[in-house]
């Protein structure tokens, strides 16, 4: 009895101990990790974003980039933070497509973390040299057919963002291309101007001054509604193309174990930051579409995302 009455007073002291870090979180400096290089697109937006909610939250958070592996290796190290709402991540489409790409990872997407925060989405465009002769995505897929084999996409790396969008739309259009992965953007973009490779799914912001400039060709925007930005291009379901769309998205994670409360209030405050006009113009300029989710909707998405990129992979044939 008596023993029973100890673990229940221990237990009474570790929940209020817990309660009152909660309560007076934050009180220091938050640490934020990218798991991406500087310079790319879900560097520089997180960074936007943790700039104002710093202010929001009356605590600096001091970003970190820790690259590698397809970003896997960044978030390993936060799977392992403690679970203080001091030690957060900034994830993007990569996320959900790593339990797919790295059959040994030390980490799971969905039980190891708690969404916070979805920062927003872009579409991805296709885009294709202008010295090639196709006016019209159904023009680019008639030749795709009539020469399996011989048209060639690039991507920022295997797994990317890039390779699943430009993978969907090759399932759903029923054409057999060759997939070349480069180690960045600017390089695929390099071979796009010059006309050494034929395609490449590009990141909305990236795709729009090429395209303005008319110094690429856009055939077809990646997402389920047309871009604002390109009101002309068609969806792929407008092209008559099922199940071949994808966005690229960004958001903050928290170890799984991490007070709710303390998740709550992060969010809480992101949503602030994210409903203001002034952000929400920072970001169009970046490309980004704000996307309004609590925590747990983000859950279910970033787990619908992991499954469906799964199955991507598997029937793409994309070896780990």
């Amino acid at each position: 009895m008596r023993h029973a009455l100890r673990w229940t007073i221990i237990l009474g002291l570790v929940v209020a101990v817990a309660a009152a870090r909660a309560e007076n979180w934050p009180s220091r400096l938050i640490k934020a990790t990218i798991p991406f290089g500087a310079g790319s697109a879900a560097d520089v937006v997180p960074r936007v974003v943790f700039d104002r909610l710093s202010a929001e939250l009356g605590q600096a958070i001091v970003v970190e980039n820790r690259p590698g592996a397809g970003g896997t290796l960044g978030t390993a190290l936060v799977a392992k933070a403690e679970p203080d709402g001091y030690n957060i991540l900034a994830q993007s489409s990569a996320f959900a497509i790593s339990p797919a790409i790295y059959p040994k990872l030390t980490f799971d997407v969905t039980k190891d973390f708690a969404s916070v925060l979805m920062i927003g989405v872009s579409a991805n465009v296709m885009i294709v040299p202008v010295t090639r002769p196709w006016k019209t995505l159904q023009d680019f897929i008639a030749d795709a057919k009539a020469k399996p084999g011989s048209i060639a996409f690039g991507s920022v790396g295997v797994g990317s963002a890039t390779h699943i969008s430009a993978e969907k739309f090759r399932l759903a259009a029923g054409i057999e291309t060759t997939h070349v992965p480069y180690r960045g953007g600017a390089e695929v973009i390099a071979d796009i101007l010059g006309g050494r490779i034929d395609f490449y799914f590009c990141p909305l912001a990236t795709a729009l001054p090429l395209i303005r400039e008319g110094r690429v060709r856009a055939l077809v925007v990646s997402t389920e509604k047309r871009a604002a930005d390109l009101p002309d291009l068609p969806t792929p379901a407008e092209a008559g193309l099922k199940n071949a769309e994808s966005v690229f998205w960004l958001g903050v994670f928290m170890p799984s174990k991490t007070p709710r409360d303390v998740v709550e209030k992060f969010h809480a405050a992101g949503a602030k930051l994210l409903a203001e006009p002034s952000m929400q113009e920072s970001l169009t300029r970046l490309g980004i579409e704000p996307k309004p989710m609590t925590p747990r909707e983000m859950d279910a998405f970033v787990a619908h995302e992991t499954a469906e990129n799964l199955e991507v992979v598997r029937a793409a044939g994309i070896k780990p």
